[in-house]
C-alpha cells in the first residue's frame, strides 16, 4: 500500500492528529549561537536559523518530534520550513540546504517508524516546505508594480532542490504550507511534478493555505474556494488551512473548504493570536475545544497546531477528538470550476 493509500485508509477510520509548532518549542530551549553554528564553519551568525539544528543539534529536533508523537501525532512534519536556498541565504547557508533537509527527514522517518513498530499504527512524515520570503504575485516595490524579485522557474528550482532532499530523507509527503501566494504554491506543485517525473513515482502533496485578513483571503487575494479550484489539479492528498488567526476566527473558512474539497482536509491553526510581546497565551484546552468542534461537525480529517502550539496542545486535541467519526469526503457534481481571485463555477 502506498503512503497516499495508507493515509486515506487511516483517515477513513478516525480523525488523525498532526503535530504542532517547532519554532516556539525551539525558543523555549534558549539555545546559543554555538548551538546553532556547530562546527559547520559558516560565515554568518546562525542564531535563529532553526532549520540548521538538524545538523548541529539533532537531539533538539528529535526531542521535540518525540514529544509530539508521545502526544498522539499520527502525522509529523520536518523542521524545514525555511530550509530552502532563498531563506538560507540570510545565513550564508545555501550550500547546506540538501544536508539540512535530508537530515531532518531522517530524524522524522526514524521516529515515525519507531513509534509505528511499538503499537502497529502507521505514522506519516510530511516534508515541510514554507513559502520563502519572496512572492511571485506581488511587487516588493510600491513604485514599480511590475517588478518581481524572482520568477516562476527560479522558485520552482528552489522548491525542487528542497523536495528532492526531503524525499531522499524518507518523507512520505511534501507539505506545501502557509501559502500566502497561490502562485508560489503552484511553483511548489510544479517542482514536485518534475520530481515525480525524475523518480518515476507518485509523490503526494499536502497543501495548506494561510489567510491574511478576516475576509478569508490570502495575500495574493484568493478566497478559500478560489484557492482550492486553483490547486485541485495537483490531486493533493490533503488540502487545508494553517496559521492565520487562531481556531475561533478560522472556523467559517474551514467549514467552507470542507464542503467543497474532495480530498482529506487538514487544519492546524495558531494557538490564538499573539499578545503584545509576541507570545501565545491560548491554553491547550481552549484550542482543543475550538478545533474539536470541527471534528464534531464532520469538517476535518486531520487536526493539529501551528504557531504557539505545544505537545500539550496536541495531546488536548487528540483527547478531544478521540472516538469521533472522521469527515466524509464529499463527491462534488461534475461542473467546470475556475478561479480568479473569486471562484467561478459553470453549471453543466
Amino acid at each position: 500500500m502506498s503512503a497516499r493509500e495508507s493515509l486515506q485508509a487511516a483517515a477513513a477510520e478516525r480523525v488523525l492528529i498532526f503535530d504542532g509548532a517547532f519554532g516556539t518549542q525551539i525558543q523555549n530551549r534558549k539555545l546559543t549561537e554555538e548551538d546553532y553554528a556547530g562546527d559547520l564553519g559558516l560565515k554568518a551568525d546562525q542564531k535563529g536559523n532553526n532549520d540548521i539544528l538538524a545538523l548541529t543539534r539533532p537531539d533538539v529536533i528529535e526531542d521535540i518530534t518525540r514529544a509530539y508523537l508521545d502526544s498522539g501525532s499520527d502525522v509529523i512534519s520536518t523542521n524545514t520550513f525555511s530550509a530552502n536556498r532563498i531563506s538560507q541565504a540570510d545565513y550564508a547557508a545555501e550550500d547546506q540546504v540538501a544536508a539540512i533537509n535530508i537530515a531532518s527527514g531522517k530524524i522524522a522517518r526514524s521516529l515515525a517508524d519507531e513509534y509505528a513498530a511499538k503499537d502497529g499504527k502507521p505514522r506519516f512524515v510530511a516534508g515541510a516546505i514554507g513559502p520563502t520570503n519572496k512572492t511571485l504575485s506581488l511587487s516588493p516595490d510600491v513604485e514599480d508594480p511590475g517588478y518581481r524579485e524572482i520568477d516562476f522557474d527560479e522558485l520552482t528550482a528552489v522548491y525542487k532542490e528542497q523536495a528532492a532532499a526531503l524525499i531522499e530523507g524518507g518523507c512520505d509527503f511534501i507539505l506545501i504550507e502557509t501559502v500566502f501566494d497561490t502562485l508560489n504554491a503552484k511553483a511548489g506543485i510544479m517542482a514536485v511534478k518534475q520530481l515525480e517525473s525524475d523518480l518515476g513515482r507518485d509523490i503526494p502533496v499536502m497543501i495548506s493555505m494561510t489567510l491574511t485578513d478576516l475576509s478569508g483571503r490570502n495575500l495574493s487575494g484568493h478566497t478559500v474556494e478560489a484557492f482550492w479550484y486553483a490547486v485541485r489539479h495537483a490531486n493533493p492528498v490533503t488540502i487545508g488551512l494553517n496559521c492565520s488567526f487562531g481556531a475561533d476566527q478560522l472556523r467559517p473558512h474551514v467549514q467552507s473548504l470542507s464542503s467543497i474539497a474532495d480530498t482529506l482536509l487538514m487544519a492546524y491553526p495558531n494557538a490564538g493570536l499573539p499578545n503584545e510581546l509576541g507570545e501565545y497565551d491560548e491554553m491547550p484546552e481552549t484550542t482543543a475545544g475550538l478545533v474539536g468542534q470541527w471534528a464534531q461537525n464532520g469538517q476535518a480529517n486531520i487536526l493539529g497546531g501551528c504557531c504557539g502550539s505545544s505537545p500539550a496542545h496536541i495531546k488536548a486535541i487528540a483527547d478531544a477528538v478521540e472516538g469521533l467519526p472522521p469527515r466524509a469526503v464529499p463527491e462534488p457534481s461534475a461542473m467546470m470550476r475556475l478561479a480568479g481571485l473569486e471562484p467561478f463555477v459553470v453549471a453543466a
